[in-house]
């Protein structure tokens, strides 16, 4: 749905801010594009999906500055930070780093092999790291910026049938409270979103089924389901100067289930 339309907050200062997402062709990423899009934000997004990101263009293609698709494999540390680089060279500058590529693949512990753990933390831990200290001189240079590392509830439940993802998670929560104190003298604020079950399509399609729906519901506060919307809608804050003293802190969204 159209910001314009809808009911919820305009920020000025995100008009024209320079945001790249990882990520950013499907689930919550999506909606992170749209929304910052619908904002007057300048935004390019990295990710794999090169059908979903030019269908994701296409419903954009009347926001005043429609997004930048980069095909970008965010595991390769090469072509990531050239990515970074190529977006700051495109549009002068990079003021919003949204750190929101993952994958939530359940496993079991018993299967795990060094080359999985390798490969689950490359994709939901490592990567955040590799992007930041991409996009450090940039900011600097820019005397501020504002980064927000996706998390997740799993490690505070806590979650079963994914350790490994589970501790990348809890690994974001770890990397986004020393890079605050690190960057913060630089006017570089970092926050981490930690999600609960949020409906994205790929959530439906894979594990809401009605036993875990029903399991959400108990637990939840709020007896709905949450979408990625609301998520976006909490990155929109956190990056807008509406919240310029808020930094090194993990803001949970889950409808009460912690």
């Amino acid at each position: 749905m159209s910001q314009e339309s809808s009911t919820y907050a305009t920020y000025p200062s995100l008009r024209d801010r320079v945001v790249a997402v990882t990520g950013g062709a499907t689930g919550i990423g999506e909606h992170i594009v749209e929304h910052f899009a619908h904002q007057g934000s300048r935004v390019a997004f990295l990710d794999i999906q090169d059908e979903a990101s030019a269908h994701l263009i296409a419903s954009l293609k009347d926001v005043p500055t429609p997004p930048i698709y980069i095909h970008c494999d965010v595991t390769d540390i090469a072509a990531l930070a050239a990515a970074i680089n190529d977006i700051a060279a495109r549009l002068g500058t990079i003021d919003v780093l949204v750190n929101n590529a993952g994958n939530d693949t359940r496993h079991a512990t018993e299967d795990v092999t060094p080359e999985y753990w390798d490969r689950c933390t490359a994709i939901n831990l490592r990567q955040q790291f590799f992007a930041i200290q991409a996009v450090i001189p940039i900011m600097k240079r820019a005397g501020r910026g504002s980064i927000v590392n996706l998390s997740s509830i799993s490690w505070l439940i806590p979650g079963i049938g994914l350790p490994v993802y589970i501790a990348s998670k809890a690994g974001v929560v770890g990397l986004t409270k020393t890079l605050a104190h690190e960057l913060g003298p630089h006017n570089i604020r970092v926050n981490a979103v930690l999600p609960g079950a949020i409906a994205t399509e790929r959530q439906r399609r894979l594990w809401y089924t009605e036993e875990y729906k029903a399991e959400i519901l108990h637990n939840q506060a709020l007896k709905r389901i949450l979408t990625p919307e609301e998520v976006a809608r909490l990155i929109l804050f956190l990056v807008a100067d509406d919240s310029s003293a808020i930094t090194s802190q993990g803001y949970i969204i889950d409808g009460g289930w912690v």
